[in-house]
């Protein structure tokens, strides 16, 4: 007889859907009062530090609403899914002002010493500074130059965000990296530890995102023990949190004193000045404090001298400053006692750079990034390795061209700027339709004769307005500029020479507002060669406009594409893309160079891309 058909059966099925039903409230209670008797043993009785808590709160909180109830019971017991954390969109701080307005979208990373753009027509420069974004990786890879042509168009997604600074990519940890992770830091001296459990509450509240809270209890502790390292320590990352979470240069401002204070208390661990000292550092750093940045680091050497990071950190702060020769001594003290560190070879590899010192630069730049050590996987290094090998000859300069851009730190092998907004499309040659800037370009052929003339008065005058090319883009020849508009802002002095041209000019914003850009003339002499090069930023586009071109001998190379200038002519093409030019002719070359945003972008960002 079937069982199911039975009286009997009927029975025994109701008594076993009545033992899972008890079965899950059983679990469900025991589950409850397991979260509740955690919580009130770690808040009442500080049983458990809340770093071990913090690392068994996906077990918990299985919902991830931020403490355990029902629903968490649930997916403990697989009734429901665990949902699944979406990642913060949230752009965090990457501006000096922390009230400045951020493009929708935009991608801002506050990063240390990133590559900053030349201001000139020229490559990314040798000048150490840093930027808070990340390069394109958007646009379609492309091979070197002897394996694949470069198409008309290479459209990409669109998007406004601004990507000026890098993607973090998984570093090899060296010995000493791991040996810290074991060792973790002391940051409570004896006193600290008698008041752990006030510590830790108030620490919870700014875990929890809840800075203002948390501030007003750090507070209340200083006050109440105004000796405690630690108490102030809280204090000072209360205040750095608020300031981001608010925008605020001024709370920015508290953090950084309150952070030397915790640093001048009596009996301080050496961990907790060292974290202190560090974060101290880095955000006077942030706030364009470059001077007291470096004066911390100094203290920071001076006390812990057998630490070779902070001694590197020493040597950025200087290159920060422009002090070249003081990174220099820093960098040599460090490879003395250090010969295979990675971060000090690509900085002094990077100096020697910066000093013509192509061959010399060659191996410091090539093995420090061979290393993956902490801070070398940077665009800066990928490309003025690239670069010294390309001006001696060695063709393996397009493997690391597309090393750093499988990195993400170049758009493509030909496109190698650092100072990128992804989405605008990208191509070598323009056609004056394709720009949307057919009345400029109408207007400036319109008027070369007029343009031409002004500018052979200032070249004849010998005044001295024609100022040489000093960025070591020449590999021979002679290369002069006179510059009427730098980064959107006229130079009045130099339009009191050409007046008519710079009156002209005054009628198109494209052009004069282009805070990434210049509008100047270029005079270059028979015999120059300009290595193949690179401009700072996709955000521009630049016009060469003929004014006094010899029959033969003068040709500009963008990409594998050759083109030559034609008198009263305009030619267009995106400079972050790689070119060269060669002046074979018998007599100087002059051309008008306007530079002008590219068409894609909006006004708002127009308006808040930073100066380049």
């Amino acid at each position: 007889m079937c069982l199911l058909n039975s009286p009997g059966g009927n029975t025994a099925i109701k008594s076993e859907q009545k033992t899972e039903g008890n079965s899950f409230f059983s679990w469900l209670l025991v589950l409850a009062l397991l979260g509740a008797w955690l919580s009130v043993g770690v808040v009442w009785f500080d049983l458990v530090d809340y770093s071990v808590v913090g690392a068994l709160g996906g077990v918990y909180d299985a919902d991830g609403d931020g403490d355990f109830d029902v629903e968490d019971a649930k997916v403990l017991l697989g009734l429901i899914e665990k949902p699944v954390t979406v990642a913060s969109t949230e752009n965090p701080l990457g501006e000096r002002d922390l009230h400045a307005e951020t493009l929708p979208g935009e991608n801002k990373e506050s990063t240390s010493h990133s590559p900053h753009g030349s201001a000139s027509d020229a490559e990314p420069s040798l000048e150490f500074k840093t930027e808070e974004s990340r390069p394109a990786n958007q646009i379609s890879p492309e091979l070197p130059p002897t394996t694949q042509p470069v198409p008309t168009s290479v459209s990409t997604p669109e998007s406004i965000t601004e990507t000026t600074e890098f993607k973090e990519e998984p570093s090899v940890e060296s010995k000493e990296e791991k040996e810290a992770k074991k060792k973790k830091p002391k940051l409570l001296n004896k006193f600290d530890k008698t008041i752990k459990s006030e510590i830790n509450a108030a620490e919870k509240l700014r875990n929890k995102g809840k800075f203002e809270e948390s501030l007003r209890a750090f507070e209340a502790l200083v006050q109440k023990f105004p000796q405690s390292p630690r108490c102030r320590y809280g204090k000072a990352q209360a205040e750095d949190d608020l300031a981001e979470k608010i925008h605020s240069n001024e709370m920015l401002l508290k953090a950084v004193n309150t952070y030397r204070e915790v640093a001048e208390l009596p009996d301080v661990p050496p961990d907790l000045i060292k974290a202190t000292l560090k974060r101290r550092a880095e955000r006077q750093q942030f706030l364009g404090r470059t001077r007291g940045s470096l004066a911390t680091s100094e203290k920071l050497v001076q006390i812990f001298p057998e630490d070779i990071s902070l001694k590197n950190d020493l040597g950025v702060a200087h290159l920060l400053l422009g002090d070249n020769k003081g990174a220099k001594r820093i960098y040599e003290e460090v490879l003395a006692r250090a010969p295979h560190d990675g971060f000090a070879k690509v900085h002094y590899g990077f100096i020697l750079k910066s000093e013509n010192k192509i061959a010399e630069s060659i191996p410091y730049l090539r093995e420090g990034l061979e290393s993956g050590e902490p801070g070398t996987d940077d665009g800066r290094f990928y490309f003025h390795l690239g670069d010294a090998l390309q001006r001696t000859g060695d063709k393996s300069a397009y493997d690391w061209y597309e090393a750093g851009h499988r990195q993400g730190h170049f758009a493509s092998v030909w496109q190698r700027s650092l100072y990128n907004v992804p989405g605008l499309r990208a191509q070598p040659w323009w056609m004056a339709e394709e720009t949307r800037y057919t009345a400029l370009v109408k207007m400036l052929e319109r008027n070369w004769l007029t343009i031409r003339d002004e500018a052979l008065s200032v070249l004849d005058s010998n005044s001295g307005q024609f100022l040489p090319e000093d960025e070591y883009l020449r590999e021979t020849g002679d290369w002069g500029q006179f510059t009427l508009w730098q980064q959107g802002r006229k130079v009045a002095s130099s339009c009191r020479y050409v007046p008519k041209t710079c009156a002209l000019l005054e009628h198109y914003p494209e052009a004069t507002s282009c805070k990434r850009g210049q509008i100047k003339f270029s005079v270059m002499q028979a015999g120059t060669h300009v290595w193949p090069h690179t401009g700072p930023t996709n955000c521009r586009l630049r016009m060469h406009l003929g004014l006094v071109i010899p029959s033969k001998g003068c040709r500009i190379r963008c990409t594998n594409q050759t083109r030559e200038w034609e008198e009263g002519k305009v030619l267009i093409f995106d400079d972050s893309f790689e070119h060269e030019v060669w002046q074979e002719a018998e007599s100087y070359r002059l051309i008008f160079i306007v530079d002008v945003w590219h068409p894609q972008l909006t006004q708002l960002q127009r308006q808040t891309l930073s100066p380049i």
